[in-house]
This record gives C-alpha cells, structure tokens and sequence, in this order.
C-alpha cells in the first residue's frame, strides 16, 4: 500500500505546472498590453455610438443647422454637423483616411519596369479603361499608378467643351429650395454643402445673412431675377479619367476647403447617407462666369489619397489632423485682381483614384439639359444649352 500511494503522489506531482521562467513574463506582459491597445480603438467608437444614440434621443435636439465664419478670409467653423443614423455614424467612425493616406502613398511608388504591364492590363480589364484616348499608349511609361490613373488623353481625342470630367451622371437639374439632390430623392443643403458666402458690391465684401426662409440663400446667390441656380453631379469610377477641367470661361475668386469624412461616393452608398457630399472632405471653388455665380466643388473619397489644384500649391488635402465642422478660406481675388482667369477645357485639378465633381451655376431660366440620369459622360460633351 505504501509503494502504491507513493506512486500516486509522484504521477500528481510531475503534472504539477511549473512557474513561468522570469524570462518569459515581459513577453507575456507586452502580449497584454498589444491586445488591450488594439481594443481601445473599438471601445472608443462604441462609447462614441453611445455618445451619439444619447444626443440623438434628447429633446433639446434640433434638426436645423447653421453656418459661421470667422471675419476675413482665414476659414471658419460649421456649428453643427447634419444628423447621422447609428449605421451611418459607425461607418464614419471607420479609419478612411488613414486608409486613404496609405494608398495614397501606394500610389506613387514607383513598380519594376516588368511589372507595370500586368498590372496596368489588369486595370485596364477589371474597369473597361480605354487606352485608346491616352496621350501615350505605352504601358511601361507610367512609373507608378498614380501617373497610371492621371494619365493624359489626345489632344485631338474630342474638343473640350461643357464637361469638366469623365464620368456618370448621378444627378442634374434646378436647385429648389436650396436643396440639392445627390442622387434621385437624397438631397443635401446647399448651404451646409458650400458654407457662408460673400456677395461683392460697391466695391466691398459683405456676408449672405442667413435667413429663416429655407429658399433665400439660392436667391441670395442669384444675381439677377430672371436666372435660377442649376447643379450637375458627375461620378468618377476608378476606370476613369482622374483629371478635371473647366468647363466654362469663368474667374476663380475663392477656394474653400472644407476637411472631413472620406466615406465611398458610389452610387449605392449616396443613396444610403443622407448628406454625403457634406460630410465628406471637399474643395470649393467659386467664383462668377457670364451669367453670375459659378462653383466648381471637387469631393473626396475612400482611396482618393489627395486633391491637387494645379494653380493652388497651398492647398493640402486628407491631412492627418483637422478639426471637425472647420473650414479653411483662401481669396485669390487678394493675389490677382478678378481671381484665377480660367479658360473653357483648362485642365484644373486631379483625383488620386475616383470621386465626384458637383458643379453649381447661375444661368438664365430658358436654360436646359441635354443629359439623362445614368449617362456616361466625358470631358468636352455638352451639358445643356440655351
């Protein structure tokens, strides 16, 4: 019985687990750390939700929106943000720009000459690009996809006309209430979209004041009685060309940038956020034609790693840290007297990766489209006429 107990005693004491060596509990302990590091990150988001379902729900909520500027031409601040739906605000929580950054930096690294031909093609193939139209057809002349993606097309390829970019047309006709559809029956404010606007007369700048009627601040933008204020939204797939130009004779007197959100602008997802266009980052530019007010408004979007304005080197987009709801002005009117002269079919600015063109016009009321919903369209076909 003694050799039998025994027994038993040394088989429980050899599957006795053993202490850690003291060598492996700073790797155990930096494990700890990693894992509680990356959950902070979705903690801080369903707090944020939590945050948002609260305010949601109080009933000192509002549903209007304002806009202030500060005094000059430094920038200002939105005071309030549109409503967002928990979905909608979890996926603005999403890191998109972080994301958007990165390939934005994929973008302009430079592929091995052997490898450029089979990614390209792949390109080519997955979004129907038509290569055709290119200034140079040679596949190994794009160092990176960057180039790849502004590449430029043949002068002869189509005479520039009305078009500022490739694209589809998601949305077109007059502005009505100062509300504008982004896709068919989603609308977005015109004042939240462009923010605060300035009016020159006599000589001097003066503020739109705000208003209580929801119409007033289309009719403030209208410098005669007998115009009205028409809008074109034209998508940018990522097979197309990622250029933009103008598509008037018009002077560029203002370029707001307004930072934000970088969530998708595809078709599906405009027709899911209500104010997509407001709450993403986007570059305003303003200024009059010949029949008065003009905007052209590139925005931003998932993968756009930047938007450049050829003759604005100042203007950096999808920076890191921004302050939400701000906007920054600067007046080319100060640096040249009447702005930035533009010429119809002037190359302006550049996408990295697809996006969305939303051009704003004040045009005699006779005036009409030529297009449908869905369309594709290219740059130098006609938008409307008179």
């Amino acid at each position: 019985p003694h050799l039998t107990l025994r027994h038993h005693l040394s088989t429980l004491s050899s599957g006795v687990r053993r202490p850690a060596p003291w060598c492996c509990r700073p790797i155990a302990f930096f494990c700890y750390i990693l894992s509680v590091s990356s959950l902070r990150p979705l903690a801080n988001r369903v707090r944020n939700l939590n945050e948002f379902l609260s305010y949601l729900l109080s009933p000192s909520l509002s549903s209007s929106t304002s806009c202030s500027s500060d005094d000059g031409d430094g920038g200002g601040r939105l005071s309030a943000s549109p409503l967002l739906s928990p979905q909608v605000a979890l996926y603005r929580s999403f890191p998109t720009r972080l994301l958007s950054r990165a390939w934005g930096r994929i973008n302009g690294v430079d592929l091995p000459t052997w490898m450029r031909k089979p990614i390209y093609s792949l390109y080519i193939w997955t979004f129907g690009v038509n290569m055709q139209e290119a200034a140079v057809e040679e596949l190994h002349h794009y160092r990176n996809l960057g180039e790849f993606f502004r590449r430029r097309l043949k002068p002869t390829v189509r005479p520039l006309c009305t078009s500022s970019s490739d694209g589809r047309i998601l949305h077109f006709g007059q502005v009505k209430n100062s509300e504008v559809e982004q896709v068919k029956g989603i609308t977005y404010s015109l004042e939240n979209f462009l923010g605060p606007q300035k009016r020159r007369g006599n000589g001097k700048d003066r503020p739109l004041q705000p208003s209580s009627s929801s119409s007033s601040f289309k009719d403030l933008l209208l410098s005669s009685p007998d115009n009205d204020l028409f809008h074109v939204v034209v998508y940018l797939a990522p097979g197309d060309y990622h250029c933009f130009h103008s598509p008037t004779d018009w002077s560029v007197e203002l370029r707001r940038h307004f930072p934000g959100s970088l969530m998708s602008v595809n078709p599906g997802v405009a027709r899911w956020v209500k104010e997509l266009f407001c709450l993403n980052e986007r570059v305003v530019l303003t200024g009059q034609w010949q029949h008065g007010f003009f905007s052209l408004t590139a925005v931003g979007a998932t993968n756009v790693g930047s938007i450049r304005v050829y003759f604005d080197q100042e203007l950096q987009t999808n920076v890191p840290r921004y302050s939400k709801g701000s906007f920054h002005d600067h007046s080319y009117v100060a640096i040249n007297k009447g702005g930035v002269a533009l010429q119809r079919g002037e190359a302006v600015g550049e996408f990295n990766l697809g996006s969305t063109i939303v051009l704003l016009f004040e045009a005699p009321k006779g005036f009409s489209f030529n297009l449908q919903p869905g369309q594709r369209i290219r740059v130098g076909e006609g938008l409307g006429s008179l």
